[in-house]
């Protein structure tokens, strides 16, 4: 894991859910809206890449 600079851990294998941002960067790079990410998350857990995998398999 990579940290801040003030040293803080950051897990970039998953969303973060309380912050929107998560939720809007993602949703742009999938090409899908906030709210199918917020499904998804709430379907598969908060792990990109299961996340990712959800949105694929429904499209």
């Amino acid at each position: 894991m990579s940290s801040t600079k003030r040293g803080r851990t950051q897990d970039r294998a998953r969303i973060a859910s309380g912050q929107d941002h998560e939720f809007r960067y993602e949703a742009s790079k999938e090409g899908v809206t906030k709210d199918a990410v917020i499904g998804a998350v709430k379907d598969v857990g908060d792990s990109r890449t299961k996340v990712q995998a959800d949105l694929e398999e429904k499209r």
